[in-house]
């Protein structure tokens, strides 16, 4: 097992703090990342935690998952490496006016 840990359902309005009182209980915390809207830094509603070893992460793991936290059951798992996604911006087409462009500037009209 890994010592990084996925926690999704998160409520919005929970913190670091919250969430370090949670988990600490189960061993030492080395990171805590709430994942936040780059946007707006709202919360996306999942974290991150790495504890300092598998054993607190195994514990915290079996102990907290599901357990309600600011009126929320969260889910608690090792967390995976990210996959990697197709991309969601056209796959990489070439939409400048350099070639077969249907521009009337470029048809001389």
């Amino acid at each position: 097992m890994n010592t990084k840990l996925y926690v999704g359902n998160l409520s919005f309005k929970a913190s670091e703090d919250d969430l370090s009182a949670l988990f600490s209980a189960h061993g030492e915390i080395t990171d805590i990342f709430i994942v936040k809207d780059k946007f707006t830094s709202k919360s996306k509603g999942f974290a991150f935690i790495t504890m300092d070893s598998v054993e607190a992460a195994q514990s915290a793991t079996e102990q907290l998952n599901d357990t309600e936290l600011l009126g929320r059951p969260l889910v608690v798992n090792e967390a995976k490496p990210k996959e990697e996604r197709p991309r969601r911006d056209g796959g990489g087409r070439n939409f400048s006016n350099d070639r077969g462009s249907n521009d009337r500037r470029s048809r001389g009209y």
